[in-house]
This record gives C-alpha cells, sequence and structure tokens, in this order.
C-alpha cells in the first residue's frame, strides 16, 4: 500500500490528462448507474479533493441520498487507467459553485473548460449548475506499461477506517 503523497500527484496527473471519467452511483435497490463525467482534481499535499460540475437531476439526487459514495474510473486505449472511491456530497451554496466554476474556467487544458458551454449553465447561480464534492477514501493508478511488461508502478491508497 502507498501513501496518499505517493498516490495522489500521480493521480491527479493521469486523471487530468484523460479528463473524461466514467462515475458509478448506487439506486434504492442496489442498482449501479454509470455516466461519464468530466471531473477536476485538487491536491493540496494533504488532501484529494474532486470537483464534478454537474446537473442536480432526480436521479442523480436520489442515488446520492440512497447511498453517498461514486465510483470515479478513467480510462485510455493504451490502459492507463486510475480511479477514485469517493465519498459526495452535493453543494448549492454560491461560494462553492462560484470556487468550482472558477476551477473550470482556469483549469490547465485538458481539464479546464468554460462551464458556459453548456446552455443550460449561464451562470454559477442558475439552479441547474450544481457541485459535487469528491472526498477520495481509495486510489488506484494502473499505467498501462505495466500490461505491456515496459515497466511502470501501480500505485494504491486506502484511508484508515
Amino acid at each position: 500500500m502507498n501513501t496518499l503523497s505517493e498516490t495522489a500527484p500521480a493521480f491527479v496527473e493521469m486523471a487530468h490528462q484523460i479528463v473524461w471519467a466514467s462515475v458509478a452511483t448506487v439506486d434504492g435497490n442496489g442498482r449501479p448507474r454509470s455516466r461519464i463525467l468530466h471531473p477536476i482534481w485538487q491536491w493540496d499535499g494533504e488532501q484529494l479533493t474532486g470537483w464534478i460540475a454537474t446537473g442536480p437531476t432526480a436521479v442523480k439526487r436520489a442515488h446520492l441520498k440512497n447511498s453517498p459514495y461514486v465510483s470515479v474510473n478513467y480510462w485510455t486505449p493504451s490502459h492507463d487507467t486510475c480511479v477514485a472511491e469517493c465519498s459526495a456530497a452535493w453543494a448549492f451554496d454560491d461560494e462553492t459553485r462560484q470556487l468550482v466554476w472558477d476551477l473550470f474556467l482556469n483549469g490547465p487544458e485538458p481539464v479546464g473548460y468554460d462551464p458556459k458551454i453548456v446552455p443550460a449553465w449561464t451562470s454559477p447561480t442558475v439552479a441547474a449548475f450544481a457541485v459535487l464534492k469528491l472526498i477520495p477514501w481509495r486510489l488506484r493508478v494502473f499505467p498501462g506499461s505495466v500490461l505491456l511488461g515496459q515497466g511502470g508502478q501501480v500505485l494504491t491508497w486506502q484511508a484508515t477506517t
């Protein structure tokens, strides 16, 4: 098992290069549902926090009310993969929504983008724009080069409970 300080920077680097992730939630009957979302991650040297700008749909709200956890999985055709298993919480306050809006607006390419490209998102304070805050409890970074026998290191971190 690796430390968070070893794993988090490698996770952020790979996740921000891949950009799009399959994010899974669980419904009230224990059935998973996945969708493609675009998280951005902040590593401050001690804490890793993920942010997803998204529409607060009835399905997402119901799933997270049932089970406030998500699995965030990134993959490339070269088989680079990284996964964050996280607690997830909605943020509807204007301060957090503005923070996340600005993170995406000023984010490095290719993960940064102007949120106004989503037609319903005219500003960070419209009802159609919400934020999911992600706090990982487990991370895994798996370079595809490991599968091909070309070296690389698999990193895994898990919070102590």
